[in-house]
């Protein structure tokens, strides 16, 4: 699964922001404002996994998933051009409409 398939669904990225916020999760914590099942939060996290957005490891008996922000930081990467691009054709529109004379 690539990392936009991952990100599409709204469920995963709320997982994705309440990881970011909370720091590292068991899957009780995640799933407690989750309108879900266990079992769906898992198909979930396991989706978020195989696009390595996450990853889960074992503490003592419990299980926590910690966001990985690498394959972020690489998109984040990649849509910059993108953005400073809108940018630059946002201000030009603003300095426009700022000198428009009508």
């Amino acid at each position: 699964m690539d990392i936009f398939t991952a990100l599409a669904d709204p469920t995963r990225r709320h997982i994705l922001e309440k990881l970011n916020r909370e720091g590292a999760l068991s899957i009780k914590r995640l799933t407690a404002d989750l309108p879900i099942s266990r079992q769906a939060l898992t198909k979930h996290l396991n989706r978020l996994i195989k696009a390595k957005l996450i990853r889960a490891d074992f503490v003592g008996k419990e299980k926590l998933h910690r966001l990985n922000p690498k394959p972020l930081q690489q998109l984040d990467n990649w849509l910059a051009p993108f953005s400073e691009r809108w940018d630059k054709r946002l201000e030009a529109l603003q300095t426009y409409l700022e000198n428009d004379d009508d």
